[in-house]
C-alpha cells in the first residue's frame, strides 16, 4: 500500500461529535479519498507531512456564504482557503445563483458587469456548467433562493401571488432541486420575500420536503423588535411542512432586544421537543453586514430598484417619518458604517459612520443616507454594530449552532479585492478557534470543530464529508491550535490569518505550508 500524501503524527479531531475520541494518528490520502486512518508506520507516500504538534480536522464547512457571483469572478477563493474552509453552503437569505428570469435577471446584470462576468444564465443547470468550466478552489453547495423564485415570476410587487404565479414558482423550485440545489432559503427581511406571507412559504417548503435531505433556511422576517414573532413563524413553517429548519445568523438586533435571547432559546427547545429539527448558524462578530438600503421601510422597495430610487429622489415625508420611527435614537447613525461604494468620488466614505459622514458634509445623517443611495444607485454595503457580545457567546454555545461567515469568497488582489468588507470573510473560522476556543474557552476545541465540520455535513446532507474516516473525501485542514489567529479587522479586512498550515480539497492541497498552491479542485456538491 502507498499513498499520494501521508499526514504523520497529527492530533486528529475527526469531526464526528463531542463524544468522539481525539488522538494522535496518521492519515493516508490517495486520489480524492482518505484511504487509511491509524498507525501507518512503514507505509510509503509521494509526500509526507510531519503534523506533530498540529491539529488535523475535516475541512471547515462554511454554512452561510454568498459566493454565487464572486466565485465566478475569481475561483481562487483565497479569503476562505486561508481560513481552512473546504466547502461553502451558498444561496442563502433568499438569494441564489438561479433561477434568473424577468426582473430577477435584470437586477443581477449590474453585479455581473462589475465583476467582469461575461456569461449569462437562467437556470442552475446553466450556472453549474459555467462554474465547472471556470473552476474553483473549494466545494460549492447551494440552496435555491425564494427571492429568485418570486422575482422571476412576479418581480417585486407587494401583493399576494395568483394561483398561476404560485404554480410557476413551484415549477422553478422543482427544476432547481432536481438540478442539484439542496433546499430552500428565504430572506424575509428583503424584497421580494418581505412581501410574502407564511402560507406562501409553507407551500414551497412542503414541495422542498419531498426531496431527499433538503432543508429550509431563513433570514427571518425581523431580528429586532418582532424577533419572537419571527421565530414563531420559522417554527410554524417547519411543523406545517414537515421540513427541517435552520435560522441564518441568529441574533438579537438592537440593545432593547438583547434580553430576548433566552426566550428565543426556549422557543427553539420547545419546538425540538415536539420533534422539529431546528438549527442555526452564527459568525463570531457583533457587527452584521448587508445592503445600506435595508434601513428603509418595506414599502420603499416595491417595484424594484428603479421604483425605489424614484422614491428616494422625491423623498416623501412618509419616508423620513418611517425611518425615524424605526431608528428613533440619533446615536444609531454612529453604529452604521459604510463598507463598500463604487463611485470613486465616494470612496472616502468607506470605513466611516453615517454620523461622521454627516458631520463632514454638514448634513443630517438621514440626508446623507438618501444622497449616498441615490448617487450609488443603491449599490452600497454597510456594517451594523447592533449586537451584544454576551449573546454571541450564548449562541455559539447552544448544541445546535454552527459557524457561518455570511460572506462571499474574495481574494487579496484582483476584481474581488474592493471596498471595506466585513472581516468575517477573512477571519471567521480562525477567530472562532483562536478567540472563542483557546483564549476565552467558550467552547472546547472538539466542540468547535464539530460545529464547523460534522454537524454542518449532517444538517445540510453533505455526503461523505465533514468527518475524518476511511473512505470519506479528503477535505482536510491542518492547523496549530496554539498559533491560530485572525488578523482581519474592520479597518483592514484584507489580512490573512495565522496558524493554518495545510488545506486539502478532494485530496488536492490548496494550502501547503501556509501558502496557496493555485490548485482549483473544488466540486459542485449535489
Amino acid at each position: 500500500m502507498s499513498f499520494d500524501f501521508l499526514i504523520k503524527g497529527g492530533f486528529i479531531i475527526d469531526g464526528a461529535g463531542i463524544n468522539s475520541a481525539a488522538r494522535v494518528m496518521d492519515i493516508g490520502i490517495r486520489g480524492d479519498r482518505i484511504k487509511a486512518v491509524g498507525n501507518l508506520s512503514g507505509i510509503s507516500a509521494d509526500k509526507i507531512i510531519n503534523a506533530h504538534g498540529l491539529c488535523v480536522s475535516p475541512g471547515f464547512i462554511d454554512t452561510h456564504s454568498h459566493s454565487e457571483f464572486t466565485v465566478l469572478a475569481d475561483g481562487r477563493a483565497q479569503g476562505k482557503v486561508y481560513q481552512g474552509v473546504t466547502t461553502e453552503i451558498n444561496g442563502n437569505c433568499g438569494l441564489s445563483a438561479a433561477p434568473l428570469y424577468g426582473l430577477a435577471f435584470e437586477q443581477r446584470i449590474k453585479d455581473l458587469e462589475e465583476l467582469h462576468i461575461r456569461e449569462r444564465w437562467n437556470s442552475f443547470e446553466e450556472y453549474f456548467a459555467i462554474l465547472i468550466k471556470r473552476k474553483c478552489a473549494i466545494n460549492f453547495m447551494t440552496l435555491v433562493g425564494h427571492g429568485n423564485l418570486r422575482s422571476s415570476v412576479s418581480g417585486f410587487s407587494n401583493r399576494e401571488l395568483t394561483t398561476e404565479e404560485k404554480l410557476k414558482m413551484s415549477q422553478l423550485l422543482r427544476d432547481a432541486l432536481e438540478s442539484g440545489a439542496k433546499g430552500l432559503s428565504t430572506g424575509l427581511a428583503y424584497p421580494p420575500g418581505i412581501y410574502s406571507n407564511t402560507t406562501e412559504i409553507v407551500e414551497l417548503a412542503k414541495e422542498t420536503a419531498r426531496y431527499d435531505r433538503c432543508i429550509y433556511t431563513t433570514h427571518m422576517r425581523d431580528e429586532g423588535g418582532k424577533l419572537f414573532n419571527s421565530v414563531d413563524e420559522v417554527i410554524k413553517i417547519g411543523l406545517d411542512s414537515g421540513i427541517d429548519v435552520h435560522i441564518s445568523h441568529l441574533k438579537t438586533n438592537g440593545e432593547k432586544n438583547w434580553e430576548k435571547i433566552n426566550g428565543i432559546f426556549e422557543k427553539i427547545y420547545n419546538a425540538q421537543s415536539r420533534g422539529l429539527r431546528v438549527t442555526c448558524d452564527r459568525y463570531p462578530y457583533i457587527a452584521s453586514a448587508t445592503d445600506l438600503d435595508t434601513v428603509l421601510p418595506a414599502w420603499a422597495y416595491e417595484g424594484g430598484h428603479e421604483a425605489e430610487l424614484r422614491r428616494l429622489e422625491t423623498a416623501p415625508q412618509r419616508l423620513y417619518e418611517d425611518i425615524r420611527d424605526a431608528y428613533p435614537d440619533e446615536t444609531c447613525w454612529e453604529n452604521i458604517v459604510i463598507s463598500t461604494v463604487h463611485k470613486s468620488k465616494n470612496k472616502w466614505m468607506e470605513g466611516k459612520t453615517l454620523s461622521a459622514i454627516g458631520k463632514s458634509l454638514k448634513k443630517m445623517p438621514i440626508e446623507c443616507l438618501f444622497e449616498i443611495l441615490i448617487e450609488e444607485k443603491l449599490r452600497v454595503g454597510a456594517l451594523f454594530f447592533f449586537m451584544n457580545e454576551d449573546n454571541l457567546r450564548s449562541i455559539l454555545k447552544v448544541p445546535y449552532s454552527m459557524i457561518g461567515s455570511d460572506s462571499s469568497v474574495r481574494c487579496f488582489d484582483g476584481i474581488t479585492a474592493q471596498g471595506q468588507p466585513h472581516p468575517r470573510g477573512f477571519g471567521c473560522f480562525p477567530k472562532m478557534l483562536g478567540t472563542y476556543v483557546r483564549d476565552q474557552k467558550v467552547l472546547s476545541l472538539k466542540e468547535a470543530v464539530y460545529k464547523m465540520t460534522g454537524l454542518p455535513a449532517q444538517t445540510f446532507g453533505i455526503k461523505q464529508r465533514g468527518i475524518i474516516a476511511d473512505g470519506f473525501f479528503a477535505d482536510v485542514t491542518i492547523f496549530d491550535s496554539d498559533r491560530i489567529k485572525d488578523n482581519s479587522t474592520f479597518d483592514n479586512p484584507f489580512e490573512k490569518p495565522e496558524g493554518i498550515n495545510y488545506v486539502f480539497v478532494n485530496g488536492t492541497p490548496v494550502l501547503w505550508e501556509g501558502m496557496e498552491t493555485g490548485k482549483l479542485p473544488g466540486r459542485i456538491l449535489v
